[in-house]
């Protein structure tokens, strides 16, 4: 019996000992929040990463770290892509949803970061140059056509080189200065990068991403045979123009698109990153060995829960931030956490009309919460996620909706509406075909809180919503939302702060504070 007990105790202090360890390490996802298409970069002992926000701006967010594990964002390449074109103004109807900028790409090279991108909505290609990537300035460059999915190179020899395309891939010469392709360079470099998976290919190869490793180079893409499952393929040669050989390297619960990164101590590591329901597209690390000068991505072939990193601090203040919209002299108007829906009108909005409040003034008539401007968003995030605000209404006019919002397509909101006959606590269901109201309360007082719950664990993807008179106690308003990740906007769900018109201009509310938690009351 003293044996049994002495056994039991060890295997115990050893399981304890074991969680204990794996708590002290980093976790897959990286990120549980819509950070996708990501680029990464190590300068010295720094890691940046930029990722993917298409109609958000500013847009294409830098990210930082120092460990490959907490991130923090320190950066935008750019205020606005366009003020020119109705579409990223949400103006004669129009918007650009889904589109915007995407899959970037960011280099170091002789002293200065090189950030590119593509844009459908301006058919346009961008390249971002900057000596200091965490505070610019940026020197902007751009040229038509937009290059699908497109990833530069420095060579050795002074070229300049990118890769572009989906299935059938192509190589061009860039010119010095980054203006344009070098005419007659244009080739195809491999004629069916998806090969390697089948010929029955739902998604074509596309999302390169170009690395030099011991002479080598290794072109990293994604694709998608048909009944399977978003799939890594590496494509290999002993020179940037070929010939390439390629195979399947990584295939696991369609965790794919990325690329490589090295750690000062000589490990590799792959970024990629999953399709997870209606919290978006998120990112994973996986563990690479080399063997025969060919990357072995995962652990047994899979994405492993834990890596040998240290362990994540969690979302909160770098990628989500609560904000009680205080400024002091010197501080930035907005956490860099913080994007608009579309580009926003700077007239319209304000920290200083009141001290510590954010003033919502409303423009444009609008007809519904996916045309209005000036909606404030922060990503939401898994696998549970709150927010919360506090709402001064006395200043709305008859017609105005302010509130809180589960942003995406298939949208819910809280909020108060005015009209002739008072206002009203109003819960909203909507999409691109419409809205209604499963349920309205009359509002006696001018202050009103609300909150918006996210529950992204086993992609339950639901969303519940909440109002209160006094910030304590909680009441359940409407229907249970079930949260859906849909193609138009191709974006995870956002917290969004609105105010619009629907009638008369001019009315605004005062948000005293936004206040987001990683836990739900269900």
């Amino acid at each position: 019996m003293k044996k049994f007990i002495l056994l039991t105790a060890a295997i115990l202090a050893g399981l304890s000992a074991d969680a204990s360890a794996q708590s002290n390490k980093a976790q897959n996802p990286l990120i549980y929040a819509d950070v996708p298409d990501v680029s990464m970069v190590r300068v010295g002992n720094n890691y940046y990463m930029s990722s993917t926000t298409m109609h958000m701006v500013p847009g294409v967010p830098i990210m930082k770290s120092t460990d490959l594990s907490n991130w923090k964002t320190v950066n935008y390449a750019y205020d606005i892509l366009t003020a020119n074109l109705p579409s990223m103004n949400l103006e004669e109807g129009k918007n650009t949803y889904g589109q915007g900028s995407w899959a970037s790409c960011i280099r170091y090279h002789n002293g200065k970061f090189y950030l590119s991108t593509f844009a459908q909505t301006t058919n346009k290609t961008y390249f971002f140059i900057t000596e200091d990537l965490e505070n610019g300035p940026w020197e902007q460059i751009e040229f038509s056509p937009a290059y699908h999915d497109l990833n530069f190179f420095f060579e050795e020899d002074g070229k300049i080189y990118m890769v572009y395309g989906n299935g059938r891939l192509f190589i061009a010469e860039l010119k010095d200065d980054l203006s344009g392709v070098i005419p007659g360079t244009e080739r195809v470099l491999i004629e069916n990068a998806s090969a390697p998976a089948g010929n029955n290919i739902m998604l074509g190869a596309e999302g390169s991403q170009l690395f030099k490793v011991n002479g080598k180079y290794y072109l990293f893409n994604i694709t998608w045979p048909r009944n399977g499952m978003r799939t890594v393929i590496v494509h290999r040669a002993d020179k940037i123009t070929g010939p390439y050989e390629g195979k399947v390297v990584f295939q696991d619960r369609g965790i794919a698109q990325g690329g490589l990164i090295d750690t000062p101590d000589g490990r590799w590591f792959a970024y990629l990153f999953q399709d997870c329901g209606s919290v978006g597209r998120i990112p994973y690390l996986v563990p690479v060995k080399w063997h025969d000068d060919w990357p072995v991505l995962g652990t047994n072939g899979l994405a492993p829960q834990y890596l040998d990193l240290p362990a994540s601090n969690g979302l909160v203040p770098g990628i989500v931030c609560s904000d009680d919209f205080s400024r002091q002299p010197g501080d930035k108007l907005l956490p860099l956490v913080w994007q608009w829906n579309h580009n926003p009108d700077n007239s319209l909005w304000s920290l200083d009309k009141r001290q510590g409040y954010l003033r919502l003034t409303t423009g444009k008539i609008s007809p519904n919460l996916l045309q209005a401007k000036n909606t404030l968003t922060q990503r939401t995030f898994g696998p549970v996620s709150s927010a919360q605000i506090s709402m001064d209404v006395s200043a709305m006019k008859e017609g105005d909706y302010a509130g809180l919002s589960l942003f995406q397509l298939k949208y819910g909101a809280v909020g108060v509406k005015a009209d002739k006959e008072g206002k009203f606590i109003v819960i909203t269901n909507g999409s691109g075909k419409g809205a209604f109201e499963p349920e309205t309360i009359p509002l006696n007082g001018n202050i009103v809180y609300l909150k918006a719950e996210c529950d992204f664990r086993n992609r339950t993807d639901l969303g519940y919503f909440y109002y209160s008179l006094n910030g304590k106690e909680w009441t359940p308003i409407g229907n249970t939302l079930k949260m859906e990740y849909t193609l138009p906007h191709f974006m995870g769900y956002r917290f969004g702060i609105f105010n619009y018109a629907t009638q008369t201009s001019g009315g605004y509310v005062d948000i005293d504070y936004f206040r987001i938690e990683d836990k739900i009351s269900k």
